[in-house]
C-alpha cells in the first residue's frame, strides 16, 4: 500500500468517525425514563395539537398528569386530579393559570394548536 493511499485511507476513516460522533448525537433519542416527558419536572415549553396528557411528578405537584382538555384560538383548558380532588382552569394566549405549584403559560394560541410554557412556582 502506498504512503498517498494510507493517508485517505486514515483520512476516510477520521471523517466517517467524526461524522458518526457528532451525527449519532444529534440523532439520538431522548431518554426520559419509563413514562416521562420532557415536561417532568415542571420546566418545558411544548406544543400541542389535540388534547392530551403532559407527564409531571406526581410528588412535586401533587398530580402525576397535566391533562389538556381542550385548544381554540380563544383558550386552552387544563384539568388534573390531585388526591381525590379534581383540579381545572383555563388561560387564553398569553395569560397563565396555576394548579398547585405548576405554573402554566399559553404563550401563543391558534386554531387547534398551542405553545404552552411549564414552569414551578417557587
Amino acid at each position: 500500500m502506498s504512503t498517498v493511499m494510507r493517508r485517505r485511507a486514515a483520512t476516510t476513516a477520521m471523517t466517517l468517525t467524526l461524522a458518526g460522533a457528532l451525527g449519532g448525537g444529534l440523532m439520538a433519542p431522548v431518554a426520559y425514563g419509563a413514562g416521562r416527558g420532557p415536561c417532568y419536572d415542571g420546566r418545558c415549553t411544548i406544543t400541542v395539537s389535540k388534547p392530551q396528557s403532559i407527564s409531571v411528578q406526581r410528588g412535586t405537584f401533587g398530580f402525576g398528569k397535566l391533562n389538556v382538555t381542550h385548544i381554540s384560538s380563544r383558550s386552552v383548558k387544563f384539568s388534573a386530579t390531585s388526591g381525590g380532588t379534581r383540579l381545572g382552569g383555563s388561560a387564553s394566549p398569553g395569560s397563565t393559570v396555576q394548579l398547585n405549584n405548576l405554573r402554566i403559560w399559553v404563550k401563543s394560541a391558534s386554531g387547534h394548536k398551542a405553545r404552552l410554557v411549564l414552569s414551578r412556582t417557587w
